[in-house]
């Protein structure tokens, strides 16, 4: 008697979006977290005008400003959450540690890009420095993090998929 041979069925590959979407999230919590409580270097809304920080008025709302900022942030993070173990419920394999942590340093500069590009340069709500006179070069620097940390994330993912 002959039993019908298993065939292996090939598995989804993961998706890179859960990782991204931690990473950018993580990366909000770390800019929020450091730059704007920890060294107080800026805030979301410091460099709008309206809102000095030297005033009660102006620093309460960037306050507000900043936790609605941590509360963008955190859904990202739940949202990355929950997409990866729908992913496991699904069958689909833990990425390995290359393939993961390699997206999440993408998406950490992928925020500093994006968040630097439009608070800093477009909308010039805030800068890396409010506090100096030229917030030109500390700008520059964050965009070049994020460049740095997108490239070098991406080529260990890239090299985490072969695992």
């Amino acid at each position: 008697m002959s039993y019908p041979r298993e065939t292996a069925s090939p598995r989804p590959p993961l998706s890179r979006l859960p990782s991204l979407l931690l990473g950018f999230g993580l990366g909000g919590f770390i800019d929020g977290i450091v730059l704007h409580q920890l060294f107080q270097w800026h805030h979301l809304l410091s460099s709008a005008g309206d809102h000095p920080v030297d005033t009660v008025a102006g620093l309460e709302a960037n306050t507000l400003a900043d936790g609605m900022f941590h509360t963008a942030t955190w859904t990202l993070v739940v949202i990355g959450s929950m997409l990866m173990l729908a992913e496991w419920r699904r069958g689909r394999l833990a990425p390995s540690w290359g393939f993961h942590i390699g997206l999440l340093l993408a998406g950490w500069g992928l925020f500093n890009l994006v968040e630097g590009l439009v608070d800093h340069h477009i909308l010039g709500i805030h800068h890396v420095r409010d506090d100096l006179g030229g917030p030109l070069a500390w700008d520059l620097s964050f965009l070049g993090l994020g460049l740095l940390l997108l490239v070098a994330g991406w080529a260990l993912h890239t090299a985490g998929r072969r695992f």
